[in-house]
């Protein structure tokens, strides 16, 4: 198994999906222009089916905003830029993410771990802290400053 066809993700693709269309509406909306899914789905080479799937989950959890009808799409309201990134791991890929033991074990604990017990809750505490002090806002604006392509 090569790393280029079979990569580990700590993220589901969902998750990665939804944070990408968070940080494109971020970039691309404005009073005058709200984001359509089609248009989301054509800049980030996301299938649209799938894309609206994960829209309508983070607009039913008030991650982003949308309004309908012709002139209607996604866009951030200020509450919505506040949002940590923690926030939209938790709703897309469960609250369990940053506890369960990295091989799937069920009595795994710091007093009965697993082999990797101890370097994998270093690894998930600081990603989650991260996560958790990192906003919408803050994130699409790291991503604007370094030119990261989404």
């Amino acid at each position: 198994m090569t790393t280029n066809q079979s990569e580990s993700h700590v993220l589901s693709k969902s998750c990665q999906y939804a944070l990408r269309a968070v940080v494109y509406i971020a970039a691309h909306s404005t009073t005058t222009h709200l984001v359509g899914a089609q248009e989301m789905a054509d800049g980030l080479d996301i299938p649209k089916h799938f894309l609206s799937k994960i829209l309508q989950q983070l607009t039913r959890n008030q991650v982003i905003s949308s309004t309908k009808g012709p002139h209607g799409g996604f866009f951030l309201s200020k509450e919505n830029e506040r949002i940590t990134i923690d926030r939209i791991v938790e709703i897309m890929d469960g609250p369990g993410l940053f506890k369960a033991c990295v091989l799937g074990l069920p009595q795994c604990s710091s007093t009965k771990p697993c082999p990797l017990h101890f370097q994998a809750v270093e690894y998930r505490d600081g990603l989650y802290n991260k996560l958790k002090r990192l906003n919408i806002k803050e994130l699409a604006l790291v991503v604007h400053q370094e030119n990261i392509k989404i």
